[in-house]
């Protein structure tokens, strides 16, 4: 199979597969970690043509890169490979906190290359914005990875209208990466329309909003080890779920007259939202693999997406995305 691909950015342009596949719940934050069917998802995935494929050194943590570099060799040249750095942790799980430091970006840069098998990186980001150092110093360093060969293009994530534009300043920025779905809107005020006046492309994580526009998401609660549990993410807590899977049900009564799934109309709105933009569904599981793929199959005209602005509203969802935005860069 052929997906069809998207071009992120214009000064830095990076062409990749149209859908993408996060590989964090491989490895941790989700349930109990699967290698074996992780990597089994990332073969079937390349077998489909998704091969823009996303990890970070944090999560496991340091498991989940090396999960994805076993997965790809052999393979390499398929992939559009994107990993970050920047939420520092040590390996026994510790988070030690938020480090833009330029020494920190060039060890944790070769830290990955070790770790996933490769010699450079399709797509490298800064995860989150270390407050206390300026842009431009860790850009810079970026920058040299650039110069060297081991990075091949830059992003951010969950960067501010404002770190975005010293950032590009400074070299390029191929693509940013933050939250974006029918749940959660707000980067469409000011950073959505500070990327295309500077020609970078926008990845959308949890573009499932964690799963729950799938329909699939219990409302007695999760299974242990599952982070959705904890009061880090307030929208699966109490009165707030309730709520916000009586919005699931609307997504699902317009997904049925359109005959998928509500996962896949959840994709294929934000696929819809413009050529720039590239969502990348995470899951360990082939099945729900090929589900996210058959997005690609639904087409939104101005009726389903009237329909879906009528049945969510901007800013409908109840409760904020993250019950700690401190590291959210504003």
């Amino acid at each position: 199979m052929t997906t069809p691909t998207r071009t992120l950015g214009s000064t830095a342009p990076l062409t990749v597969s149209t859908l993408g596949l996060g590989c964090m719940g491989m490895s941790e934050f989700y349930g109990t970690p699967d290698e074996t069917s992780g990597i089994a998802t990332i073969h079937r995935a390349l077998d489909l043509g998704v091969t823009f494929l996303d990890t970070a050194d944090m999560y496991g943590p340091f498991t989940n890169e090396r999960l994805v570099g076993r997965a790809i060799s052999g393979r390499r040249d398929e992939v559009q490979l994107a990993t970050k750095f920047g939420n520092e942790r040590l390996p026994d799980g510790t988070r030690v906190g938020v480090n833009g430091h330029p020494d920190y970006v060039r060890q944790a840069c070769d830290a990955s290359l070790a770790r996933l098998g490769v010699d450079h990186i399709d797509l490298y980001y800064q995860h989150r914005v270390d407050k206390s150092v300026p842009i431009e110093e860790t850009v810079g360093a970026m920058r040299e990875l650039v110069e060297a060969g081991k990075v091949r293009y830059l992003g951010l994530s969950e960067a501010s209208p404002t770190t975005i534009r010293r950032a590009h300043a400074v070299h390029p920025i191929t693509a940013l990466q933050t939250e974006y779905s029918l749940f959660t809107r707000d980067l469409e005020e000011e950073i959505l329309p500070t990327l295309r006046e500077l020609g970078i492309g926008l990845v959308a994580y949890s573009p499932l909003g964690r799963g729950i526009l799938t329909g699939a998401v219990p409302a007695g609660g999760f299974s242990e080890g599952d982070s959705r549990a904890s009061a880090y993410f307030p929208r699966f807590a109490g009165e707030n779920l309730r709520a916000n899977l009586d919005l699931v049900d609307r997504i699902r009564a317009v997904a049925d007259d359109l005959g998928c799934t509500p996962g896949q109309l959840a994709l294929a709105w934000v696929l819809a939202q413009g050529e720039d933009v590239v969502p990348i569904p995470g899951t360990k599981r082939v099945p729900y693999l090929e589900q996210n793929v058959g997005a690609l199959d639904v087409a939104l005209g101005d009726p389903a997406l009237a329909a879906l602005a009528a049945a969510i509203p901007t800013g409908a969802v109840a409760g904020d995305r993250y019950g700690d935005l401190s590291s959210i860069d504003g």
